[in-house]
C-alpha cells in the first residue's frame, strides 16, 4: 500500500518512507492512497494478534510486512480490558496499563518498534520531535529510551501539564531531552511542524515525528478498539458504541477508521473539554482553530487539532457529511469535577479528568434516551492527576508500579521560548546521543 499527503502536493510514499518522514514534505499528513476494503475479522487470542490482522493490508508489499507480528507483539505487551461500569450497558475501555499509564504507550511503542526494523542509510542519529499536552511525550520517551541511533526531543507547555506528567517528561535522560516551552501546546505543535518542514535544518539534523500526525502512532491505535469491539460482538451479537475524549483527534480518528474497515463499532461520539473548536464545527459553525485554554483535562488542551485534516480526507472533504456522522460535546471544568466526585460517591468509580469528560458526555447521551452498549475510552490512569482527583474523592489513588518507578527518578527540563528560532538553535547546538 502507498500513502499520500492530505494536501496533495507531495510524492507518493511507501509505508516505510511515510513512517520515517513523520510529516509529508508539503506539510500535510500521510493517509492511505486507497482504503482497504472492509473485512469481517474474528476476535483473536490477544490484542497483538487482533491488531496484526487489522493492519496487515497497510503493511502489504512493504519492507516491514514480515515484521508486523513481531512489532505488534512488542507494542501490545499489556492489556486493554473492557470493563463494565455500574450503569447497565456502560463500559470503560482501560487504555492505561502501559509503562507510562496512558493510551499513548501503545502507539509510541509501535512506532519505536517499526523504526528499529527499518534500515537507515544515514549513519547520523535520527531526532524524533514530539509536542505533548501531557501524555504523548512520556510515552514516546519511554518507547525510545536508550534506543541506539535515535534521540528524542519533547516539547511541552510549561505549567500546563500535571506535576506527575511533568516529572515523567523529564525523568529519562540519556537520549531524551525535555524542553518546557513558555507557551501553549499549540505553540509546541507549530514549532515541531515547522522544524519537520525546514529542509535546511533536516540536511544537518535528520528529523521525524512521534505525534499522532505520524502514521506509526495513528494506525496502531485502531488495534484496541478493534479488539474490544470484536470480543464484545462475539459475546453479545451487538456493536459497541464509543465516547472518546479527544484533543488532537488522533485517538478518535483511529476508532473512526477501524469502523470504516469493518470493525463492529456503532456510534462514535467525541468528548472535549472547554476547548470547543470541534463541538463548534459539528454544531454547524466554521472550522476555526483558536488559542487553547488551560483546563483540568490538560491533555486535550488543543485549539488546532492536527488530525482534522485526516478526518476531512476520510469523508471526502464533505463537511455536511461529517456533521451528519458525528456529535462532539464540550465539558467545562465544573462538569469534570462534578462527574469525578459523584461517580466516586455513588459508584466507587475513579476516573482521570479526561475519562471523566467522556463519562459526563455518555451520561448526557443516556439522559436523552440513547440506547445500546457503550464504552468510554479511559485514556490515562487517575494517579497521574492526583492533585485533581484526590481532593474530589477524599481518597488517595494507588499509583501503578510502572508509574511509581518513574516518579522515583530525578527529573529536569530545559526552558525554551515559544519561538521556532529558539527550537532551531537548540537542535543545531547538539543533543545527547
Amino acid at each position: 500500500m502507498n500513502f499520500v499527503s492530505t494536501r496533495h502536493a507531495a510524492p507518493v510514499a511507501t509505508l516505510s518512507q511515510a513512517l520515517a518522514a513523520g510529516l509529508a514534505p508539503d506539510g500535510g499528513l500521510y493517509v492511505p492512497q486507497a482504503l482497504p476494503a472492509p473485512r469481517q475479522l474474528a476476535a483473536r487470542a490477544d490484542l497483538a494478534a487482533s491488531t496484526a490482522d487489522l493492519l496487515a493490508p497497510f503493511f502489504a508489499d512493504d519492507a516491514l510486512a514480515g515484521s508486523l507480528a513481531a512489532i505488534c507483539a512488542e507494542a501490545y505487551a499489556f492489556p486493554a480490558p473492557l470493563r463494565p461500569l455500574k450503569t447497565p450497558g456502560d463500559h470503560v475501555l482501560e487504555l492505561f496499563h502501559g509503562p507510562t499509564a496512558a493510551f499513548k504507550d501503545f502507539g509510541a511503542r509501535f512506532l519505536a518498534a517499526c523504526l528499529r526494523h527499518l534500515p537507515r542509510a544515514d549513519a547520523r542519529p535520527l531526532t524524533i520531535l514530539v509536542a505533548t499536552s501531557g501524555d504523548t511525550g512520556a510515552a514516546v520517551a519511554a518507547a525510545f529510551h536508550r534506543q541506539p541511533g535515535v534521540r528524542v526531543v519533547v516539547l511541552y507547555p510549561d505549567g500546563r501539564v500535571s506535576p506527575r506528567q511533568a516529572h515523567q517528561l523529564g525523568c529519562f535522560g540519556d537520549n531524551i531531552t525535555a524542553l518546557r516551552v513558555a507557551g501553549a501546546f499549540d505553540d509546541c505543535q507549530a514549532m515541531v511542524k515547522q522544524a519537520l518542514n525546514d529542509a535546511a535544518l533536516q540536511a544537518q539534523v535528520p528529523l521525524s515525528s512521534a505525534n499522532s500526525i505520524s502514521l506509526g502512532r495513528w494506525l496502531p491505535q485502531m488495534g484496541y478498539y478493534a479488539d474490544a469491539a470484536l470480543r464484545h460482538h462475539a459475546a453479545t451479537g451487538r456493536p459497541l458504541n464509543l465516547v472518546v475524549p479527544t484533543g488532537n483527534l488522533g485517538n478518535a480518528l483511529a476508532a473512526i477508521l477501524a469502523r470504516q474497515l469493518g470493525i463492529p463499532l456503532g456510534r462514535i461520539v467525541l468528548a472535549t473539554n472547554a476547548n470547543h473548536v470541534l463541538p463548534d464545527f459539528f454544531d454547524g459553525g466554521e472550522y476555526r482553530p483558536a488559542p487553547s485554554v488551560a483546563t483540568l483535562a490538560n491533555a486535550m488542551d488543543v485549539g488546532a487539532p492536527s488530525n482534522f485534516e485526516r478526518l476531512r480526507w476520510l469523508y471526502g472533504n464533505d463537511d455536511v457529511a461529517l456533521r451528519q456522522a458525528f456529535v462532539a460535546r464540550s465539558v467545562d471544568d465544573a462538569g469534570i469535577r462534578e462527574t469525578i466526585a459523584r461517580r466516586w460517591r455513588e459508584h466507587g468509580e475513579v476516573f482521570c479528568p479526561h475519562t471523566a469528560t467522556a463519562v459526563h458526555v455518555l451520561e448526557q447521551l443516556r439522559a436523552r434516551g440513547e440506547t445500546g452498549d457503550w464504552a468510554v475510552a479511559a485514556t490515562a490512569h487517575p494517579a497521574k492527576f492526583e492533585s485533581v482527583v484526590e481532593p474530589l474523592t477524599g481518597q488517595s489513588v494507588p499509583v501503578p508500579e510502572s508509574l511509581a518507578a518513574l516518579l522515583e527518578r530525578p527529573a529536569s527540563a530545559e526552558p525554551l521560548a515559544a519561538a521556532y528560532a529558539a527550537l532551531r538553535e537548540r537542535l543545531l547546538a547538539g543533543l545527547p546521543a
